[in-house]
């Protein structure tokens, strides 16, 4: 029996936040559209690596068998239903706002630029939106079947629906990273067309399942707040911060990696990118990407006491919330817009998705039992301890 209902208060707030994000979305195009096109590319792949990496999760989940949170799976569940959504809103991005984002869609500067002929066969809008197809429809198919294996799991029980997830989980897994990379390169990358880094992609898929975590153990101590996950204990918190710490540390060894080996090979069109980044009103956020994302949990959550303490852990998950679209801010602004100001327009769309995603989410858990009463582990994620 299902035990989680929409509360109209959460309503109130996910359509507010909506609200807010049209009338900045309105603003914006009335006058910046290029900013505001750059917002809803910015918006759109931010809230779509989050379901992206919740869905790595679930399907990381399966393949381990892991035990100790087989109690907390409906949450990736539910956060993948937001990747259709999403992938609306960055379809529409791009077809009707990706010339005043990407350089190389601009003829004109093709024309003159050797670079942008040469990756014409490729860099092309008709080829991008023929593999956004591609990439986002097998999310949307693989995220689907684990959601229905998982559903059908709780009607009939035993192994079979079981062993299907963790079969089909395989799959994901290898379609995820392939074409999440693909994806980052076409999305994010191409923003700078002119410059390249083999670590970009690596970094921003990990970066994905970084934050994805993050998300999920915001939202698993949210519903245990809300008596929804009563369940949930010190135990399983800890291991929700030990993912959390060790990607940390993924995170910031990838994101050291770009930036050293860019800095030590010196060569200009590569450090174009970083020069860029550290001048200016960028620097400020350049210093507080690497502080957020990767110093501030690694120190934090090293700490015993913190690591098991769920007000200390919605903490650093609402701080990494925010580091996550501070990297993103980084990647698109300086390339498309250099504008470097955070204002209404950046802030109130940024509400506007968090309230469609809240939204989304919110009416996903409440379409299916929180717990998923017939896992085969669920009793040792209930009963769950440290050894």
């Amino acid at each position: 029996m299902n035990n989680y209902t929409v509360s109209p208060k959460l309503k109130y707030i996910s359509f507010g936040l909506i609200a807010i994000g049209v009338i900045a979305l309105g603003i914006g195009f009335s006058t910046e559209v290029d900013r505001t096109w750059a917002n809803v590319l910015l918006n759109s792949y931010y809230f779509l690596s989050l379901a992206v990496g919740a869905s790595f999760f679930l399907a990381i989940q399966y393949i381990t068998q892991s035990g100790w949170s087989a109690m907390f799976k409906r949450i990736p569940e539910a956060m993948g239903t937001f990747i259709p959504v999403a992938a609306i809103l960055l379809l529409l991005f791009l077809v009707l706002g990706s010339h005043s984002v990407y350089h190389w869609t601009h003829a004109e500067e093709v024309a003159k630029d050797e670079l942008l002929k040469h990756k014409e066969p490729y860099l092309n809008l008709t080829f991008m939106i023929i593999r956004y197809i591609v990439f986002v429809g097998s999310w949307i198919l693989l995220a689907f079947m684990l959601r229905k294996y998982s559903l059908k799991e709780d009607e009939v029980g035993g192994l079979v629906y079981f062993k299907k997830s963790e079969f089909l989980s395989k799959i994901f897994i290898f379609v995820l990273a392939f074409t999440f990379t693909l994806a980052t390169i076409d999305w994010v990358m191409s923003v700078n067309p002119h410059w390249f880094s083999t670590l970009f992609s690596a970094k921003n898929f990990m970066s994905a399942f970084y934050h994805g975590a993050a998300t999920i153990t915001l939202i698993a101590i949210l519903l245990n707040r809300n008596g929804n996950l009563p369940l949930l204990n010190k135990y399983h918190l800890h291991d929700f911060s030990k993912y959390m710490f060790m990607l940390s540390i993924i995170y910031g060894y990838l994101w050291y990696s770009q930036y050293f080996l860019i800095w030590y090979a010196n060569i200009p069109e590569e450090t174009v990118y970083y020069t860029t980044l550290m001048q200016g009103g960028w620097k400020s956020l350049f210093i507080a990407d690497i502080a957020i994302n990767w110093a501030f949990p690694f120190l934090f959550l090293m700490l015993n006491a913190i690591a098991k303490n769920p007000k200390a852990l919605m903490f650093t998950a609402i701080v990494l919330f925010i580091g996550q679209w501070i990297d993103l801010y980084l990647q698109i602004m300086p390339g498309s817009t250099g504008v470097n100001v955070i204002g209404f327009v950046e802030i109130g769309s940024f509400f506007g998705f968090l309230g469609l995603f809240m939204f989304v989410v919110s009416r996903s858990l409440s379409k299916a039992p929180i717990v998923p009463k017939n896992h085969p582990y669920l009793q040792e994620s209930i009963k769950h301890k440290l050894h």
